[in-house]
């Protein structure tokens, strides 16, 4: 059995294949109808797929990156701030951590004990203040390296989903193809996020494959508009 942060740890590496994942599949196949409906020609098409590919996956790795090493710097920002109202106005942050528990049902003396055992403990003190006042968990000091290659990894694994079909196939058909099974795939997506968070997997899975194709859908929209004939 996973204690709690085991069991965090594990969601947020879930989340950040899903993220990744569905973001490369959506926007390289939204590239591939584009370009297939402008060209017809196999090879411009793997060619401009396999670009989006690794700059989608590369981008994608960048962002969850920085956005995560931000995350990590807020929160160190903060706990030092914490730190220092204990330090200065510790009654203060006394009766904070007394009004959190109140507010979660405890009274009396089970209340005045919960706070004795708090406040007897700088470190704990602190981190209760970070989680239950400002809703902030603790960032590893390597998160931000594993998030990019976990989602970086991910963004490309669903990048190759909507071009492997364009590789074995003709264009149309290809089309046709890889527009399935890139629906498939992302109602898998849709129906595991809903078994980890809330929600009916099926209505999830069904949101998710209509949203994802519908925005691919719009590149190929925009690639018939610069049609061109087959070879060209």
């Amino acid at each position: 059995m996973l204690h709690p942060g085991q069991e965090m740890h594990k969601k947020n590496n879930i989340s950040d294949v899903i993220l990744g994942g569905q973001d490369g599949l959506v926007n390289v196949l939204g590239v591939l109808l584009g370009v297939a409906a402008a060209s017809q020609n196999t090879r411009i098409i793997i060619a401009a797929g396999l670009a989006a590919t690794f700059a989608e996956s590369i981008s994608m790795a960048a962002v969850a990156y920085t956005s995560t090493l931000a995350a990590r710097d807020f929160y160190l920002k903060e706990m030092e701030r914490e730190k220092k109202e204990i330090a200065e106005v510790p009654n203060l942050e006394k009766e904070e951590i007394r009004e959190i528990y109140a507010k979660k049902g405890f009274r009396g003396r089970l209340l005045d004990e919960i706070v004795k055992v708090i406040v007897s403990n700088k470190k704990v003190w602190v981190e209760t203040m970070m989680l239950e006042e400002l809703a902030l968990s603790p960032i590893e000091k390597g998160k931000p390296l594993k998030a990019s290659l976990v989602v970086g990894v991910a963004a490309f694994a669903g990048s190759l989903v909507p071009l492997a079909p364009f590789v074995f196939l003709d264009v149309m058909t290809g089309i046709y193809l890889s527009i399935l099974i890139s629906a498939l795939t992302l109602f898998a997506i849709g129906a595991v996020k809903a078994r980890m968070t809330v929600g009916h997997w099926a209505r999830s899975g069904t949101q998710m494959a209509v949203i994802g194709t519908v925005s691919a859908l719009a590149g190929y929209l925009v690639g018939m508009l610069f049609n061109a004939p087959a070879g060209i």
